[in-house]
């Protein structure tokens, strides 16, 4: 059975006091509320009703930790950026994202997701930033690629990539959608290497 079809629901947290134990590795998923991003959890681990999506972008109120194995998981963070949030609650999102984004030791890898067609906003920037002073590994998943054409889709990549490389930020850079299923075994495969990873939270 591959690594994906083993994931279920683990917990919801809303504040850093009630995430898991920081031990094995972790994968994060963080994107803008409207770039599909709980669409893309659950395609990439085939299972439609895993994460919460919703038609109102900014439901994903809580970090949401899903199991793989006993120290291997996905984190749905929450989305940003979305003006009909409430500002207490973007201020808490916001915090929360940092604090969990600078410490937690068990994250491995980010995966940042944004919608093709309105890539790297100031707030994507921050995230991949916080993530490059970690050391993260990065991956950036271009959602809604069957809106574009082919060849429209690939142009953007390149000027993501193009982007990021002046900005000094490390990442992999991929077209994906969640409807036509464009770009679904590339992701497996490159999550499956994030989560062989070791363990940074035992003593080598």
């Amino acid at each position: 059975m591959n690594w994906f079809q083993r994931v279920t629901f683990l917990k919801s947290a809303h504040s850093l006091t009630d995430l898991t134990e920081d031990i094995g590795q972790e994968i994060a998923f963080v994107g803008r509320s409207n770039a599909g991003k709980s669409s893309a959890l659950n395609t990439i681990v085939g299972k439609s009703g895993l994460a919460r999506a919703s038609k109102t972008p900014g439901r994903t109120q809580l970090i949401n930790f899903f199991s793989v194995s006993d120290h291997q998981r996905l984190v749905d963070l929450p989305g940003y950026g979305y003006a009909k949030v409430p500002q207490a609650m973007r201020e808490h999102w916001h915090q929360t994202l940092g604090k969990y984004l600078e410490t937690r030791q068990s994250l491995v890898g980010l995966c940042v997701i944004m919608d093709i067609r309105h890539p790297l906003k100031a707030q994507d920037w921050q995230m991949l930033n916080w993530a490059q002073h970690r050391n993260l590994a990065i991956h950036c998943l271009l959602t809604k690629a069957d809106k574009l054409s082919r060849g429209a889709a690939q142009r953007a990549v390149m000027e993501v990539r193009g982007a990021l490389t002046r900005e000094g930020i490390n990442a992999s850079v991929q077209a994906f959608s969640a409807t036509a299923r464009i770009g679904v075994d590339e992701a497996r495969t490159l999550f499956s290497q994030w989560l062989a990873k070791p363990d940074k939270s035992e003593p080598t």
